[in-house]
C-alpha cells in the first residue's frame, strides 16, 4: 500500500514553472528527505500535496485515496509542519495544543500523549513565548501528530537551530518514525543529519525531481560517502541516477 503517491504535479507563479511534473510515492514507513536548492520547488510541492495551493496539473493520493475538493477527508491522515511554526505566544503549550485539537476534531486527551512523544511535557505549562526555537520546532511537530497521522510532511524543521537543537530534532523524527510507523516526508537543507534517519532521497532541482529512490541505491550508483555528497554530484549532473523508484 502507498502511503503517498504524487503524479504529475505542475504549477507555474509569475510566469515561471515553479513545480514541474513531479511524480514520487513513498510506502509506510518510509522516511525520504526531500532536498533541492533554494528556489528548487520544495515548499510550493508540499503546498500542494497539502492543498494550500491549488495545482496546474496532477493528482496526490494519500493512503490510495485522491485528493479532490470533494474529497478532502484524507487530508485528516496527514500532519505537517511548514516554515517556522505559530502559536499563541502568552499561553501554554498544553493550551495551544488544546486549542488546536478542539479545531481538529481530536479529543484533549491526545495533548498529553502527543507532549510526551516530543519531551515536552515538563514544558506543557510554561509561555510559548518562553520557549527555545527547539522546543517551538517540538511543539510543532507535536502539533502534526494530534490527528493520528499516517503521513507526516515537515518543511525544513532543523531551520535556524544551533548544532545541538539539530542532533535533538534529528532523533526525535527518527524515534517517532520507528515508534509511531508513519511516513515522514522531510525537506531541509541540513543533508548531513538527514542522511542517519532517512531511508529513500527525492532531489528536485528547477522545479523538476533529478533523481529519486533507495538513498543507500542512490549513494553506492554515484559512490557518495554522505548525503550532502550524492546531493552535490546528482546536481552537478543534472540528470537521473538509476531509474525512479515508486
Amino acid at each position: 500500500m502507498e502511503a503517498l503517491r504524487v503524479e504529475g504535479l505542475s504549477k507555474t507563479l509569475g510566469g515561471d514553472k515553479v513545480v514541474n511534473d513531479v511524480s514520487f510515492s513513498l510506502t509506510p514507513g518510509d522516511v525520504a528527505a526531500f532536498a533541492g536548492p533554494n528556489g528548487a520547488g520544495k515548499s510550493t510541492t508540499i503546498k500542494l500535496i497539502l492543498g494550500l495551493v491549488r495545482a496546474d496539473a496532477g493528482t496526490v493520493h494519500i493512503n490510495e485515496q485522491p485528493l479532490t475538493t470533494s474529497n478532502r477527508w484524507v487530508l485528516s491522515r496527514v500532519g505537517a509542519m511548514i516554515e517556522s511554526p505559530s502559536f499563541y505566544g502568552n499561553a501554554s503549550g498544553r493550551l495551544n495544543l488544546e486549542l488546536f485539537a478542539d479545531l481538529y476534531g481530536a479529543p484533549r486527551s491526545r495533548v498529553g500523549e502527543v507532549l510526551e512523544m516530543v519531551g515536552l511535557q515538563d514544558a506543557a505549562g510554561k509561555r510559548v513565548d518562553r520557549y527555545s526555537l527547539g522546543m517551538k520546532q517540538r511543539l510543532g511537530i507535536a502539533r502534526a501528530f494530534l490527528g493520528r497521522p499516517d503521513v507526516v510532511i515537515l518543511d525544513e524543521p532543523t531551520n535556524g537551530l544551533d548544532p545541538f537543537g539539530v542532533i535533538e530534532i534529528r532523533e526525535l523524527i527518527g524515534q517517532l518514525a520507528r515508534r509511531e510507523g508513519v511516513t515522514f516526508l522531510i525537506a531541509s537543507h541540513v543533508l548531513s543529519e538527514l542522511e542517519h534517519i532517512c531511508n529513500k532521497a527525492i532531489i528536485l532541482d528547477r522545479g523538476r525531481i533529478v533523481t529519486q529512490g533507495s538513498l543507500n541505491a542512490l549513494m553506492a550508483s554515484q559512490q557518495a560517502k554522505d548525503l550532502e555528497e550524492l546531493f552535490i554530484s546528482v546536481l552537478k549532473r543534472g540528470s537521473h541516477v538509476g531509474p525512479p523508484q515508486a
